[in-house]
C-alpha cells in the first residue's frame, strides 16, 4: 500500500510548531478548569483598587517589560480586557490609565496558539506574483493550530515555489494579532431559510416581518424575545438558540494593514466555534467575470457539535465568516471548486459522514441535497472516505485529492477524478492510496494520520503540503501527468 517511490517526490522541508507564537487572551480568575467555575475577578479587581498608586506604576512597567516585546499592542489588550469588568467597578473609585490597565493584565494570559499541533494545510496562489524568477509562484498556505485545550484556530503563512522541487518558506513573525470583530448584518432571506430547514413556518411567519431586510443579531434577539413573550410555545428553546447562534456567527474580521500576514490568527470568535477553526480548506475563486475571492470552507467546532462554515477575503486583511445551510451543509469536509460550473457554485460534501458526495448553490449559503459519488469499498477506506482539496481543474477533469480511514486509525491519502462540466460524473479513481506515512512521520501528536486540505497545479506537478501525525507539516510533489493516467486507466 506504500506510494510510488519515483512520482510521489518528499521536500526535505519540514514547519513545526512554535510555542513561541502567542496571542493575548481574557483571562477570568476561577473559569482556568474545563469544568464550570465560579469567577473570581471582582474578588481580584477589589484588591487591585485597593493597590497603591506606587505599585501599580511597578507592578504595570515589570509585566510590560516582561511581555510586551511578544506582542503587536499589549496594553491596547489590556484596556480591551478591563472592558470585562469596568461596568462593576464603583466610580467613586477614581480608576487611574495605569489602574485601568494593570486590572486588564491581570485578566490576561498568554495563549500559545501552537503549543500542542500545528498540520492539516491548504494552499492557493498568492495575490502578489511580483518580483519572482522565471517560474516561480508565490503562494499563500493556511494552517490549523491546536493550542491548550485543544482549542485550534487558523493561521496564514507564505512562501515561494521554485524549480527542482524547491520549497521556500517565509520566516513567521511572533507578534500575533487576532484582529477586530465586527457583527455583519445578515439578509432576512438566509433566516428564512434556516427555519424552513427547521421546519418551524410558525416562527417563520412571526419573525422575518419584524425584521429589516438586512438584520442583525441584537435585531434578532430582540424580536425573538418578544415573539416568546406574544405567543410562548413549549419546545421552542433549542430552534431559538440554534437561530441566535446562526445569526451570530455571522461577522468579520480585520486586520491591521501594517500587520505581517504570518501575525494574523483567525482565532474562535463566537460560540459555535469556541472549541475551533478545524482545517479550512483554501480555494482561489474565479467568478464568471474575472473577479478573484479567496474562499475557504472550515469546520466550527463548539464543544459537542461540527457545522461548516465559510471564510472569505478578497486581500488577506478583511474576513468575512457566515455559517452554512442545506442538506450538504452537515459535517466535515466542505471543499468549493474554484470557479462555478453552468452558473452555479459547487462544493464536495461530507455529509453523510463517510463518503463523498456533491452539492450545488445559487448564492454560497444554502447548499440543496448532495449527489453521493464515492463509497467506501477498500481496505484502506473502509471507515471513512472523505474530500481533502478543493478541486484543481486539469483538461482531463477536476482533480480531487481524498483521504481514507483503515485499520488501526491509519490515514492515506488517494485521488480520483471527476468530468468537468458535471462534476457528478467520476472519470476515475485510484485503486490504490496515493500517499501512506513514511515511518518517520507516523510519531505525533495524533499518531498514524497524513492528511491535507488542499494542493495546488505549479508546472508538471501537483504540490501537496501535508500534515503528519497532526504534529508537523510536510511538502509532495507529484507527477501530474502520471496521476492523470493511472485515475483514467480505471473509469
Amino acid at each position: 500500500m506504500n506510494d510510488h517511490p519515483d512520482l510521489v517526490r518528499r521536500s526535505p522541508v519540514i514547519l513545526r510548531a512554535d510555542a513561541r507564537r502567542v496571542i493575548a487572551r481574557p483571562f477570568l480568575p476561577g473559569h482556568e478548569l474545563p469544568s464550570k467555575g465560579i469567577s473570581r475577578a471582582d474578588s481580584v479587581v477589589e484588591r487591585l483598587v485597593s493597590m497603591s498608586e506606587t505599585d501599580v506604576e511597578t507592578t504595570l512597567a515589570a509585566t510590560l517589560s516582561a511581555h510586551a516585546g511578544r506582542h503587536a499592542d499589549l496594553r491596547g489588550s489590556f484596556k480591551e480586557h478591563y472592558q470585562i469588568v469596568a461596568h462593576r467597578i464603583p466610580s467613586v473609585a477614581g480608576i487611574s490609565s495605569d489602574r485601568a490597565d494593570l486590572i486588564g493584565a491581570y485578566l490576561t494570559h498568554e495563549y500559545a496558539i501552537e503549543a500542542a499541533a500545528l498540520f492539516n494545510p491548504s494552499i492557493a496562489a498568492h495575490p502578489d506574483q511580483s518580483g519572482l524568477a522565471p517560474g516561480e509562484l508565490r503562494f499563500v498556505m493556511t494552517a490549523r493550530a491546536v493550542g491548550e485545550g485543544h482549542v485550534s484556530s487558523l493561521e496564514l503563512r507564505t512562501g515561494v515555489l521554485a524549480g527542482n522541487d524547491v520549497v521556500r518558506l517565509d520566516a513567521a513573525r511572533t507578534r500575533l494579532t487576532t484582529g477586530r470583530m465586527t457583527q455583519s448584518r445578515m439578509p432576512t432571506e438566509f433566516l428564512r431559510e434556516a427555519l424552513d430547514e427547521a421546519g418551524d413556518a410558525v416562527t417563520a411567519q412571526g419573525v422575518l416581518g419584524r425584521l429589516p431586510e438586512q438584520f442583525s443579531a441584537q435585531e434578532l434577539d430582540d424580536v425573538l424575545a418578544s415573539s416568546e413573550q406574544d405567543s410562548p410555545r413549549r419546545g421552542h428553546d433549542g430552534l431559538l438558540e440554534r437561530v441566535r447562534r446562526m445569526a451570530a456567527s455571522s461577522y468579520e474580521l480585520t486586520f491591521p494593514t501594517t500587520s505581517d500576514l504570518s501575525e494574523r490568527v483567525i482565532f474562535p470568535s463566537v460560540g459555535a466555534e469556541s472549541h475551533g477553526i478545524e482545517d479550512a480548506r483554501l480555494v482561489r475563486f474565479v467568478d464568471d467575470d474575472g473577479s478573484i475571492r479567496y474562499y475557504a470552507t472550515y469546520t466550527a467546532y463548539d464543544g459537542s457539535g461540527v457545522a461548516p462554515h465559510l471564510l472569505c477575503t478578497t486581500d488577506f486583511k478583511t474576513f468575512s465568516m457566515r455559517p452554512q445551510l442545506g442538506p450538504a451543509a452537515k459535517n466535515k469536509g466542505m471543499a468549493l471548486f474554484p470557479r462555478r460550473i453552468g452558473g452555479r457554485f459547487w462544493s464536495l460534501s461530507r455529509w453523510d459522514r463517510e463518503s463523498i458526495s456533491i452539492a450545488s448553490s445559487l448564492d454560497l449559503l444554502r447548499w440543496e441535497r448532495p449527489v453521493t459519488v464515492l463509497r467506501p469499498s477498500r481496505p484502506w477506506d473502509l471507515i471513512q472516505l472523505g474530500p481533502c482539496s478543493s478541486p484543481l481543474e486539469t483538461p482531463q477533469g477536476w482533480l480531487v485529492i481524498t483521504h481514507g480511514v483503515g485499520p488501526m486509525r491509519t490515514y492515506a491519502l488517494g485521488a480520483m477524478l471527476l468530468d468537468l462540466d458535471d462534476p457528478t460524473i467520476v472519470r476515475g479513481v485510484l485503486s490504490e492510496p496515493l500517499m501512506t506515512t513514511d515511518p518517520g512521520e507516523r510519531d505525533g501528536y495524533v499518531p498514524n494520520v497524513l492528511y491535507s486540505c488542499g494542493g495546488l497545479i505549479h508546472g508538471e506537478d501537483l504540490v501537496l503540503p501535508y500534515g503528519c501525525a497532526d504534529s508537523s507539516i510536510r511538502f509532495a510533489f507529484i507527477d501530474l501527468e502520471w496521476l492523470l493516467a493511472r485515475l483514467l486507466e480505471r473509469p
